[in-house]
């Protein structure tokens, strides 16, 4: 069997890339701001509800230039159960990461544990929506509003979701994307962030192309975070598709539910009530009752040529950069331990023949033998 990675991209068909190749090419506008590039942040912006959205060349830019539009000092209160860039992104901004725990069911910071977290040295909380599962947005804005601190959403997983018909993006102060080719949504490489007012907007454009304002004023330290003329030409073609992509990947999902829920020791998240979910990724934790153990499981798996992926393993806090912290010590984070212990998240890609999904089901039935 051909080997089955653990996401693959959506490509819209040449022929519908080719009529925008050519107008690049007479347009001789590669980058800074070009006519496909703001075609796509405004109908991102319109999709989502939002007042702007700004277009990076990818996502960790943008997060890093998130923190810097909010001129965000001290703490941040974040999660260790993400994709190491969360993290990264705050170090780099010279701010000291402070981990709380996580929910049991969906892996999204818990509110109770952010406000334990608070000190006088807080200043913000970067919460992720993990898998596209939406955060408790609720209770976070909660938070921000009774202790004055700024909320930047990561939503690297969470491009298209929806809690009751209202995009997540349009939570917090800001929310930042990633469109890199894992994302269901992709523009080869890419990010973005929402924001909600025309001074955010300027700022952060101004950031995101060395601070200028005009061909000779810069009017602040800025960096080379533009998206480039092509990307946003493959992130108009994705969005054409998107209802089809969404589609696809519940299909997949609701097939992976089917298969896998009278599977002793295996547990897999089941939708939110009123959640429009874009089912980015199939996570399953391996219980101790399963009989074989996490790991083991991945390896079977990957000797038949399926390659799952353990997300979140390591946990962020057990790195050399993060392991000294106070916050990053394992009584603190009971529940992103036990979850970075036991998790593997399943092949899902529109494309991902469903005869796939059964036979993977059914290597997992085996093994509960």
């Amino acid at each position: 069997m051909e080997k089955i990675l653990v996401t693959q991209p959506f490509l819209p068909p040449l022929e519908e890339v080719e009529p925008y190749l050519k107008q690049i090419w007479e347009n001789k506008w590669l980058t800074n701001n070009g006519p496909f590039h703001k075609e796509l942040e405004q109908k991102l912006a319109d999709y989502m509800g939002v007042k702007h959205v700004a277009l990076f060349s990818n996502g960790t830019l943008a997060l890093l230039l998130a923190l810097k539009a909010l001129d965000i000092k001290g703490e941040v209160i974040t999660t260790p159960y993400t994709f190491v860039a969360t993290a990264h992104a705050l170090l780099w901004n010279n701010l000291t990461p402070v981990f709380a725990d996580v929910d049991p069911v969906y892996g999204n910071l818990d509110p109770v544990a952010v406000e334990r977290a608070i000190t006088d040295r807080t200043e913000a909380i970067l919460p992720v929506h993990v898998y596209g599962n939406p955060c408790d947005v609720s209770g976070l804005q909660k938070l921000a509003d009774k202790h004055n601190l700024k909320i930047i959403y990561d939503a690297a997983h969470a491009f298209g979701v929806k809690v009751n018909e209202k995009s997540i993006m349009q939570y917090g102060d800001l929310s930042v994307m990633s469109f890199h080719a894992t994302k269901l949504f992709n523009t080869f490489e890419g990010g973005a962030i929402a924001c909600h007012t025309d001074e955010m907007k300027n700022k952060i454009d101004h950031l995101k192309n060395f601070g200028f304002d005009g061909e000779t004023t810069i009017i602040g330290t800025g960096i080379n975070a533009k998206m480039n003329e092509f990307s946003a030409v493959m992130g108009l073609l994705q969005l054409n598709h998107f209802d089809d992509i969404l589609c696809k990947r519940q299909t997949v999902a609701e097939r992976y539910r089917k298969n896998l829920e009278g599977i002793n020791g295996l547990r897999f998240m089941h939708e939110m009530s009123g959640v429009g979910h874009n089912n980015a990724y199939f996570p399953v934790f391996v219980g101790n009752n399963y009989p074989l153990d996490r790991d083991t499981l991945y390896q079977t798996l990957k000797d038949q040529n399926i390659y799952g992926r353990r997300y979140f393993y390591p946990l962020i806090s057990w790195l050399d950069s993060y392991r000294d912290l106070p916050s990053s010590n394992a009584s603190n984070l009971p529940v992103a331990e036990k979850m970075a212990k036991q998790v593997i998240c399943f092949p899902i890609y529109p494309d991902l023949n469903l005869d796939i999904v059964d036979l993977i089901c059914d290597i997992l039935n085996e093994s509960n033998k």
